[in-house]
């Protein structure tokens, strides 16, 4: 059974850092596009960051470049998200995902698992 789990949310304010995590379980995440989303009230999900199946490659929103970075650790089976200089647009739930087959990275339907999504609050 296929698990994603997210962790490290909270509040914080605006500026400030935040790092989430996804454990996985079932699956390997080096055999798997990784992709963070999220979603603010009122809003549709969006993509925020994704590492490729094989690592070579992460993909940003443009709202978060330079600001956010995904990473991997293959051997705790983990993906992290890195936010530095949060702002108050960034607060919503935040998702992990895994797409087996490699789809377009930045589409909901392109990923088969995904996690129950961890709070994300920016404070001004």
């Amino acid at each position: 059974q296929v698990q994603l789990v997210e962790s490290g949310g909270g509040l914080v304010q605006a500026g400030g850092p935040l790092r989430l995590s996804c454990a996985t379980s079932g699956l390997i995440v080096s055999r798997y596009t990784m992709g963070w989303f999220r979603q603010a009230p009122g809003r549709d999900r969006e993509v925020v960051a994704a590492v490729s199946w094989g690592g070579g490659r992460t993909y940003y929103a443009d709202s978060v470049t330079g600001r956010f970075a995904a990473s991997r650790d293959n051997a705790k089976n983990t993906v992290y998200l890195q936010m530095n200089s949060l702002k108050p647009e960034d607060t919503a739930v935040y998702y992990c995902a895994a797409d087996a087959l490699g789809g377009s990275y930045n589409r909901i339907s392109s990923y088969d698992y995904w996690g129950q999504g961890t709070q994300v609050t920016v404070s001004s």
